[in-house]
C-alpha cells in the first residue's frame, strides 16, 4: 500500500486545529460571568445585608451641637480640632469597640453598639444624649475606620481593601481589586469568614448568576478573606524545586521536537 505523506500531514494538522479549538472553547466558557442569566426569567436577590458592628471594630463618632462648647464636650480631642473646637495635641480619632461591645463616649459614658448597624449606632448615641438631657438637637455621625477584607490569589491587585459603605458585595470587592486574572478559577471562588468563633468557608461560582446572588457570601462582612484559586493552565506553569517539567512551554517544546522528527521520517 502506497504511503500518502501529504494526506497524513493534513490529517495531523486537522487534529491539531480541532484540539486547539476545543481547548479554546472550553477555556472561554470558564471565564464568562453569569452564563445562566439569559435562561433566568427573574433572579431573586436577597435583601441587602448591612455591615453589623462587632467587638474589635474601630469607628469614629462625631457629635455636633449648636453650642460649640457642647460639641467640644462630646468629642475626642482630635475630632474637636477638626470641628473648630479647642486646640490640643491629641491624636486619638476613633473608638475601638471593646470585647463586650461597648464604646466609651466623653460626657455620655459607655454605649453598647456591637450587633447593630452603623445607622442604628448613630441613633443609639443620639438617644443616649437626649435621655441624659445634655442636648436636644445633637447630630451624631459614625463612620467605619478600620474595617477591611482581604483578597488573595489570582486577582489583578491582591491586598487589603477598606469597607467604606454599609453594604459591600463580593462583586464590588473583586471590581475594586481589578477583577480576576485570566488564570483565576471563576467557578470556585473561596470566601472564608469567622462567625461566632467558628471559621466558615463558602464557594461561589461566578459563572452562574443564580449561584452568585444567592450565596451567603454575596454580601461581605468585615475581616472576610477572598481567595482566587489558579486554574489548570496556571498550575501547569508552576515549577517544583526548580524543575519545570510541568510547565506548558516545556511540553510545547517536546511536542514541536517530536513533530519535527515525524516529518523528517516521513520525508
Amino acid at each position: 500500500m502506497k504511503f500518502n505523506k501529504r494526506s497524513l500531514y493534513l490529517k495531523l494538522s486537522l487534529v491539531g486545529i480541532v484540539m486547539f479549538l476545543l481547548y479554546s472553547c472550553n477555556s472561554s466558557k470558564n471565564i464568562v460571568y453569569y452564563q445562566d442569566v439569559d435562561a433566568i426569567a427573574e433572579l431573586n436577590v436577597p435583601p441587602a445585608q448591612e455591615i453589623v458592628l462587632m467587638p474589635g471594630d474601630k469607628i469614629s463618632v462625631i457629635v455636633s451641637c449648636k453650642d460649640p462648647k457642647l460639641t467640644e464636650l462630646f468629642n475626642l480631642t482630635y475630632v474637636s480640632q477638626k470641628l473648630g473646637g479647642a486646640s490640643g495635641n491629641g491624636q486619638v480619632s476613633g473608638y475601638t469597640i471593646d470585647s463586650e461591645g461597648f464604646i466609651d463616649v466623653p460626657a455620655i459614658g459607655k454605649v453598647h453598639v456591637a450587633g447593630i448597624t452603623r445607622k442604628e449606632a448613630e441613633d443609639k448615641v443620639k438617644q443616649t444624649i437626649i435621655a441624659q438631657e445634655q442636648a436636644t438637637e445633637a447630630v451624631v455621625t459614625i463612620e467605619f475606620m478600620d474595617l477591611n477584607i482581604e483578597i488573595l490569589g489570582e486577582i489583578a491587585r491582591p491586598g487589603r481593601y477598606a469597607i467604606d459603605k454599609d453594604v459591600f458585595t463580593l462583586i464590588e470587592a473583586l471590581s475594586a481589586a481589578g477583577d480576576l486574572t485570566i488564570y483565576g478559577k471563576r467557578e470556585n471562588v473561596l470566601v472564608m469568614r469567622k462567625e461566632n468563633g467558628v471559621q466558615k468557608s463558602y464557594r461561589v461560582n461566578l459563572c452562574s448568576a443564580q449561584d452568585v446572588f444567592n450565596s451567603p457570601a454575596f454580601y461581605l462582612k468585615q475581616n472576610d478573606i477572598i481567595y482566587i484559586e489558579p486554574n489548570d493552565t496556571r498550575a501547569r506553569q508552576s515549577t517544583v524545586n526548580g524543575n519545570n517539567v510541568r510547565s506548558t512551554s516545556f511540553w510545547l517544546s517536546v511536542a514541536s521536537f517530536l513533530t519535527s522528527i515525524v516529518l523528517v521520517f516521513i520525508r
